[in-house]
């Protein structure tokens, strides 16, 4: 597994080197090419994924067919349909790769088998805490914020992934159109 997932767990409890391939060993390693899905809506979500690199957007769409886009998971980060894996239903939600992307997975069962064993509560809650933080800033930036400021707080708290996210994906996160995000790029440059 790569080193810095160990680094990542290492800040929360310290694993010996036996635990830690242990560890690594209820993972499955699973590449993906860009716009592929790694998780469409109405499958079993079994998994819960480690975003090793790439980019990847976790999305709804509703009866009309217009896209929602809840959030971009990026190296280091933990994307999946929650809900669904959670509850072991089906997904309401698309994970779709946005370039080619390497994951790590980890089943339902394997991720309260290593919560108890290898002592990752605090680590899982860390990172559903801070997931949940930016969830509520995201909300707060959509009810409070004209177009313009969302996307200023979007590069300030992103701002490389600016870069790697195409604008109309972009324009369809922060709630504007693509010619809005196109003038509010220009008038950054």
């Amino acid at each position: 597994m790569v080193p810095f997932l160990k680094n990542d767990v290492d800040m929360f409890t310290k694993l010996t080197e036996a635990e830690f391939n242990e560890l690594k060993s209820v993972f499955f390693y699973q590449k993906y090419l860009k716009k592929e899905f790694i998780i469409k809506e109405d499958a079993a979500v079994r998994y819960i994924y480690f975003i090793s690199s790439g980019l990847v957007k976790l999305s709804y769409f509703d009866n009309d067919a217009n896209e929602f886009i809840l959030s971009f998971a990026f190296e280091n980060w933990w994307e999946t349909d929650f809900s669904a894996f959670y509850h072991q239903t089906k997904a309401t939600l698309r994970l779709q790769c946005l370039e080619d992307t390497a994951v790590y997975g980890l089943s339902f069962d394997d991720y309260f088998l290593i919560l108890n064993k290898y002592r990752l509560s605090d680590y899982f809650l860390d990172k559903s805490i801070r997931g949940h933080i930016a969830s509520q800033k995201r909300i707060l930036s959509l009810l409070t914020l004209n177009p313009k400021q969302r996307y200023e707080q979007f590069l300030q708290v992103y701002p490389l992934l600016g870069q790697r996210v195409p604008k109309s994906i972009l324009a369809l996160y922060l709630g504007v159109s693509r010619e809005t995000l196109s003038r509010l790029y220009k008038a950054k440059r």
